[in-house]
């Protein structure tokens, strides 16, 4: 039964690109996504519509200010985020959005815990530094030169500088493996077959 509902997640070992900063606090789901565009349950085509109202106007003509409508940032897989960032509901399109955008890390100094994970959740890697340490990339993005981020030995790497992150063991071997909770089930499948078909022996009023 699982099966038919399976799909596949990214694995998630590293990412390489020049990080596009977004330093404001408190940004909400409605601000990565907004509401008019949740018409949907597929997880492609929200891209466009990610922060809406800030990288577009009334008009619908793109802000060139906004950082994610400027070369070279507009294609960057990471993103450096204010305090809270992810804050408001708990629906998935915030990270669904970000994917299709192209953005597969986030840094910053903190984020919602719904949103925090649901980002394991769908192959994407949130990462939580101290603010000197967000300062000192904020900095070096402003070079326009790539960072590796390497989930494996757990760094960040600009120029000739490391920065170490924590990770959670489990949600670290979720995303080296591409494990949602789906494929998390899957995994024990023979287990709950084995388990449904005693208990459709041992007790068949259940079925």
């Amino acid at each position: 039964m699982l099966e038919s509902f399976k799909i596949k997640m990214k694995k998630f070992k590293s990412t390489k690109g020049i990080p596009a900063s977004l330093p404001m606090i408190n940004i909400d789901t409605d601000m990565i996504i907004p509401k008019q565009f949740l018409k949907t349950i597929k997880r492609t085509g929200l891209g466009k519509n990610l922060f809406h109202e800030m990288r577009y106007d009334e008009k619908g003509n793109k802000i060139v200010d906004f950082i994610l409508n400027k070369e070279p940032y507009n294609t960057s897989p990471i993103l450096i985020v204010g305090k809270n960032f992810g804050c408001g509901s708990s629906r998935e399109h915030a990270p669904w959005a970000l994917l299709d955008f192209g953005i597969n890390c986030i840094i910053g100094l903190s984020f919602a815990d719904i949103f925090y994970n649901n980002c394991f959740k769908n192959g994407m890697l949130p990462i939580i530094l101290k603010q000197s340490q967000i300062d000192e990339l904020v900095q070096y993005s402003k070079r326009k030169d790539k960072i590796e981020i390497d989930l494996t030995s757990q760094e960040i790497k600009f120029g000739n500088n490391k920065i170490k992150f924590d990770i959670e063991p489990f949600k670290k071997k979720c995303l080296l493996n591409g494990l949602d909770d789906i494929s998390l089930s899957l995994e024990k499948s023979k287990e709950i077959s084995s388990y449904e078909k005693k208990l459709e022996k041992n007790k068949p009023w259940i079925n």
